[in-house]
């Protein structure tokens, strides 16, 4: 995924670049991992799930980020974040 801090709202805003990964907003700028809080914040709201269920694999200080969510399967959490995409 793309992480897009300091957006003036927090939303799933589609796809991009390529190969294509998802694109989200948090209005949290990116410092001392404010950012990467309100994804997580963003993500449990749209999934349902806890933030201790959700970690990052890599790119923790990058916008790009490959995101793992436990206990919850891919297809699921993909038709969860389109379905609530604006």
């Amino acid at each position: 995924m793309v992480l897009q801090p300091g957006s003036s709202r927090a939303e799933v805003a589609g796809l991009h670049g390529s190969p294509p990964r998802l694109r989200l907003k948090v209005h949290a700028q990116p410092e001392r991992g404010k950012a990467n809080e309100a994804l997580f914040e963003l993500l449990s709201d749209l999934l349902n799930t806890s933030q201790s269920s959700l970690i990052i694999l890599r790119g923790t200080t990058s916008r790009k980020k490959d995101v793992l969510v436990r206990g919850i399967s891919r297809e699921t959490v993909m038709g969860l974040l389109e379905s609530s995409k604006k």
